[in-house]
């Protein structure tokens, strides 16, 4: 299920957006706070996200160029203020498409599936995974935050991927042990863990402490 982030100051058009992405089998997630637009996009992880250019504290020019620093999820832009002017400052920003308000709800819908088919149908395998400011980019398996690239090993990305794809969930051990090497065959459980602390130790080193979790007796989570 594709996750749609709608960051929009006008809870009336919000809700609707919300209601009809739910109809259409999306799962949309509406900005509740706009002090912390991009803890939020972090946590969330979506797939595409809708986006307002007039907001409270920050305007949505800025949350694009926040967003744009991390990922390259697909953003659209739904605006009354659809000038010529303004919609070219949204696609110079990295935006995707624009939509003027008052728009037709179901045209909205369809080119969100549009934009979600063009940018995940056909290249499903370079999706970027999102966590607090953290962008993992599955097409060349590179780290990036804080608008820096942070070099990983192999065995460090399937680490983060595998905990990434399962944020909120507690990973067990033989599960991450069974992504790096891929085997029925026996190996040092200490292996694993020499690996989980040299990822750790690189990503307090930019700035990410405490972000991979360990659950003692469990396994390791990113919540």
């Amino acid at each position: 299920m594709y996750r749609i982030y709608i960051i929009e100051d006008d809870r009336g058009i919000a809700d609707a957006i919300s209601d009809a992405s739910e109809l259409w089998g999306l799962e949309p997630h509406i900005a509740q706070d706009f002090r912390s637009v991009f803890e939020d996009f972090s946590a969330v992880s979506p797939h595409l996200v809708l986006l307002d250019i007039s907001l409270p504290f920050f305007d949505g020019y800025y949350w694009c160029r926040e967003i744009r620093k991390v990922s390259k999820v697909p953003i659209i832009f739904i605006s009354s203020a659809s000038d010529n002017m303004n919609i070219i400052m949204a696609m110079n920003m990295g935006a995707d498409d624009f939509v003027s308000k008052p728009f037709d709800i179901n045209v909205l819908i369809s080119k969100i599936q549009a934009l979600l088919r063009r940018s995940y149908d056909f290249t499903s395998d370079f999706a970027v995974l999102n966590h607090r400011g953290a962008a993992l980019n599955t097409g060349d398996n590179t780290l990036s935050y804080g608008g820096t690239q942070i070099e990983l090993t192999k065995n460090e990305y399937r680490i983060l991927l595998t905990l990434m794809q399962n944020k909120g969930k507690t990973v067990s051990r033989e599960k991450l042990m069974n992504a790096l090497w891929q085997t029925d065959s026996f190996i040092d459980d200490n292996t694993l863990t020499v690996n989980v602390n040299r990822l750790r130790k690189k990503l307090d080193s930019a700035g990410l402490s405490d972000f991979i979790e360990t659950k003692f007796g469990l396994g390791y989570i990113i919540s």
